[in-house]
């Protein structure tokens, strides 16, 4: 390697390092701004003058294995019968919407309100459900569940009170996770989810940062949803960017940490890459669309500043497949022994990978008794991040070049024990798809790097490949062995066997 073209990578590589070391520095930042606010109230919740009425969405596309949970769950909130509304917004193509129609009547005559809504197609995919079903809603108030979600019985009566302060247009609950001790899938899934909601969400909201509806176990107020301009189609990530927007307009939003509403993790690796995909893609189009309202509105810089830093988290799958392609080559370069200072300087960034600690580890010992037996998979959480970039990055350049793409929900099995299978399941991926045979080749790289790193005694890069080698290798693994295993095990007969109904129920 001559040279020159070893001073082109050592500086691609530095540049490439700087961009996931302000995020992960931003870690600390969270951590700062958690023991400063921790013991502040956005809002102290009141009491309404009356109980309105209130309607009850659940967005649904072929969920056959969860939705009649969604409906019981919905029909047993704690709130009187006749203020409350509730509509299903079925854009199914298969048995689902049979075996909706089937328990709304049951519902319906039980004296629940309750409604199966058909569009008899998807345009808009769940904005344009959302917004459908908005149109011919009766409530003041919107709440909002995806099928995956089971609401505690007291959702709305721990919810509402905060609707007393006028201002209010939002209150997210936290999402808890009835199967994160299904698998090492799930388990290091339900680290990440816990770092945004008890960390970000919360952080941000008693700072007085922007926070963002999390597309499901909230309740809006309809006139906020309105007056930010109702849902929105041209994003992935309808809910960020409907955030944003009620924001932008002084709204103001209450996240519950306290208060968690259960629900289901993917429990298969295809499953959570579609969701990883879909989020990453839809964070990258809300930013584009929003950034220029954010810096043209009248908001403190600090806001300003922090909503750049979280419209844009997204961009660091690039960054960080980057790195994982550069190491190998940057390994023979410190071998040379031409800059053994600048690898010294260099030893900082590691700075950032202890802010991303440290915003993990409080997030597990803020709500969990066992925090120490949980962070331990902070390795594997960070691993599987790595082995992602792939997949994210795709979504990210998709998202920067305004690729579109239909809104591809994260199926849902009803998997919440350890003995539950998901694998002669529907809606299992039973393809194996060019990313899997990426990451595969990029795990065998990462492999040679490491024998490379031990051959030359650089030891010290061997923990960091073994992350992006465990990561790509095992996302990989996975996505084709389960897909294989799909494949082999076929799709037992589905609930009631029904056919797909194609009619429009209104």
């Amino acid at each position: 390697m001559s040279p020159r073209i070893e001073d082109a990578l050592l500086i691609l590589y530095v540049v490439v390092l700087s961009f996931p070391f302000v995020f992960g520095s931003n870690g600390f930042l969270m951590i700062f701004y958690y023991f400063k606010y921790r013991n502040n109230e956005v809002v102290h919740p009141g009491a309404l003058a009356e109980l309105p009425i209130v309607t009850v969405q659940l967005p649904v596309y072929n969920e056959l294995y969860v939705v009649n949970r969604a409906i019981d769950a919905v029909c047993s909130l704690d709130y009187p019968k006749e203020k409350m509304e509730i509509q299903v917004l079925d854009d199914s193509t298969d048995e689902t919407t049979s075996i909706i129609a089937q328990r709304v009547i049951e519902k319906s005559a039980q004296g629940f309100d309750i409604t199966h809504v058909r569009r008899g197609n998807r345009q808009g995919f769940k904005a344009g459900a959302l917004k459908y079903g908005l149109s011919k809603a009766k409530g003041s108030f919107v709440a909002i569940f995806d099928a995956d979600f089971i609401p505690r019985k007291d959702f709305l009566k721990r919810t509402l009170p905060y609707f007393s302060q006028p201002q209010v247009g939002l209150v997210q609950t936290r999402w808890e996770h009835i199967n994160s001790e299904y698998s090492l899938l799930t388990r290091a899934q339900a680290i990440a989810l816990d770092g945004h909601f008890v960390i970000e969400q919360q952080v941000r909201n008693k700072a007085g940062f922007f926070i963002n509806f999390n597309g499901t176990a909230g309740i809006w107020r309809r006139t906020c949803i309105e007056d930010a301009g109702n849902w929105e189609a041209d994003t992935l990530a309808e809910d960020l960017d409907l955030s944003y927007r009620a924001q932008l307009k002084g709204w103001q939003f209450v996240f519950m940490k306290e208060y968690t509403s259960p629900a289901e993790l993917p429990a298969d690796v295809n499953g959570l890459r579609s969701q990883q995909f879909r989020w990453t893609k839809g964070a990258i189009e809300a930013s584009k669309k929003l950034l220029p309202r954010v810096w043209k509105s009248e908001l403190p810089l600090r806001v300003k500043i922090h909503s750049t830093i979280h419209l844009c988290a997204s961009m660091v799958y690039p960054f960080v497949l980057l790195i994982g392609i550069l190491q190998v080559p940057v390994v023979f370069i410190k071998h040379t022994g031409r800059f053994d200072t600048a690898f010294l300087l260099m030893s900082g960034f590691i700075f950032a990978f202890f802010g991303s600690f440290m915003f993990y580890l409080y997030s597990q010992k803020d709500v969990y008794k066992d925090w120490r037996r949980r962070i331990y998979l902070f390795p594997v959480f960070m691993a599987g991040s790595m082995g992602l970039s792939v997949n994210n990055t795709k979504a990210v350049i998709e998202g920067l070049i305004n690729k579109k793409s239909e809104f591809v929900r994260t199926p849902k099995y009803g998997v919440t024990g350890k003995k539950d299978s998901w694998a002669d399941k529907k809606y299992t991926q039973r393809k194996v798809n060019w990313v899997s045979i990426a990451e595969f080749a990029l795990a065998v790289y990462c492999f040679a790097g490491i024998v490379f790193s031990i051959i030359d005694l650089e030891i010290a890069a061997v923990p960091f490949q073994m992350l992006y080698f465990t990561g790509f290798g095992t996302i990989s693994y996975l996505s084709i062995r389960q897909a294989l295993l799909a494949r082999k095990n076929g799709v037992r007969r589905v609930p009631n066997g029904a056919p797909a109904v194609e009619q429009v129920i209104k």
